[in-house]
């Protein structure tokens, strides 16, 4: 079995579901995730199949596999979809942080 073809096995890319990112075949786990997890969050591989039981350790290596190969598209999904949550928390502001606002009487 070739290299690619255990990757393909694990990671799959469906158009509509996870706006066709790379996902965990049979999973709605994006591989960005995996690599958010892995390299921002400071998670090992088995702490992530703990947390999300329903991946394997094939799976997050498989990701982690596909994300290397696959890097600056990667890099770049996630960066899109960081300035898309900038963009939304700056045009609907947290309710909770208005009402603390409020409370302590400030303007700001």
């Amino acid at each position: 079995m070739s290299q690619l073809s255990v990757i393909k096995e694990h990671i799959e890319i469906t158009p509509g579901i996870c706006g066709g990112k790379p996902r965990i075949t049979g999973d709605r786990i994006k591989v960005q995730d995996i690599a958010i997890w892995h390299e921002r969050m400071g998670m090992s591989p088995d702490e992530i199949v703990f947390q999300y039981p329903s991946i394997t350790l094939s799976d997050v290596y498989a990701a982690l596999a596909y994300y290397h190969d696959h890097l600056e598209e990667i890099r770049h999904q996630i960066q899109e979809d960081e300035a898309f949550v900038r963009e939304l928390q700056a045009k609907n502001p947290s309710l909770v942080q208005q009402k603390l606002k409020h409370i302590h009487g400030r303007k700001d």
